[in-house]
C-alpha cells in the first residue's frame, strides 16, 4: 500500500478499451476490468485507499468513544447518564442501515462513509472505557495519586491510560470490521466513487460481469478477504499476548 504508486506496473486509471476484459495472462496477472484498467495494478493501489481510510475510521472512532467512556466512568453522576443515554440512543439503531441513511443525507462520497460510520460506531470504545475506568478509579495508585494533590487532568492523563490494551485489541479487530463496512457502502453507492480505486466500489462496479469475467470481482474480493483475516489474527494474537479475550 505505502510503495502502490511505485511498484504498479500499469497506471491503474488509464483506460484502454481495446484490452477491456482480458483474462488474466502474463502482461495482466489479474486481467482488466470493463475499461481496459489492469486488475492488479487497481487491486495494488486500492489498498492504500482502503486502509487508510480503515484506519481513520478506528482512529476516530477510537479517540471519539475512549475521551466519552474515560470522561464518563470517571465522573460518573450526570455526566455519565448523560452520555451513556446518547450511547444508548445510537446503540438503539441498526449499524449498517443508519450508516446508509447518513451517508445517504450528505450525498455519499468516501469522506461521508467514514464520518456515517463513525457516528454509530463510537459507543462500543465507550462502553468498554467506560467499564475498564470504573474498575480501577478506586484502585490504590489512583487514591495515592489522588491524595498527592495531582489534579484529575493530570490523574486522566497519567493513569487511566492502564486501560489501553483491551482498547488496542478491540481497535485492531476492528479495522477489518470497518474495512467491510466502508466497503459495503462503496458497493451500494454510498462510499468511493468513480474512478476511485477502491475494493468495495470495483467489487460494485464488476458484479454484473460474474459470469463472463469473474476476476474482475475476484481480485477485489479475494484482497477484501485476506486483508481482514490478517487483522483478525492479528487481533486475536495481540489478545492472547496481552491475556483480554
Amino acid at each position: 500500500a505505502v510503495l502502490a504508486d511505485v511498484i504498479v506496473p500499469y497506471d491503474p486509471y488509464e483506460q484502454d478499451l481495446s484490452a477491456a476484459l482480458m483474462p488474466p495472462d502474463s502482461h495482466h496477472l489479474l486481467g482488466t476490468d470493463q475499461y481496459g484498467r489492469d486488475m492488479l495494478s487497481r487491486v495494488i493501489k486500492g489498498a492504500g485507499i482502503s486502509l487508510s481510510s480503515s484506519f481513520a475510521l478506528v482512529v476516530i472512532i477510537t479517540l471519539t468513544g475512549c475521551i466519552a467512556g474515560i470522561i464518563s466512568g470517571y465522573y460518573g453522576g450526570i455526566i455519565d447518564s448523560i452520555i451513556m443515554r446518547l450511547s444508548d440512543i445510537f446503540l438503539a439503531f441498526p449499524g449498517l442501515v443508519f450508516a446508509i441513511a447518513v451517508a445517504s443525507v450528505m450525498s455519499g462520497g468516501l469522506v461521508s462513509a467514514v464520518i456515517a460510520l463513525a457516528l454509530i460506531s463510537w459507543p462500543k470504545y465507550a462502553r468498554i472505557a467506560r467499564a475498564e475506568v470504573l474498575a480501577i478509579k478506586n484502585e490504590p495508585y489512583i487514591q495515592v495519586a489522588r491524595m498527592s494533590g495531582l489534579n484529575t487532568i493530570r490523574i486522566l492523563i497519567k493513569h487511566i491510560p492502564n486501560i489501553a490494551d483491551m482498547i488496542i485489541v478491540t481497535a485492531v479487530l476492528d479495522i477489518g470490521n470497518m474495512m467491510m463496512e466502508i466497503a459495503g457502502l462503496s458497493f451500494l453507492g454510498l462510499g468511493a466513487e468513480p474512478p476511485l480505486a477502491e475494493w468495495g466500489l470495483m467489487v460494485s462496479q464488476g458484479r454484473s460481469f460474474m459470469q463472463t469475467a469473474p476476476w474482475v470481482v475476484i481480485a477485489p474480493g479475494l484482497a477484501i478477504f485476506i486483508t481482514v483475516l490478517v487483522f483478525n489474527m492479528l487481533g486475536d494474537t495481540l489478545s492472547d499476548i496481552t491475556g483480554r479475550q
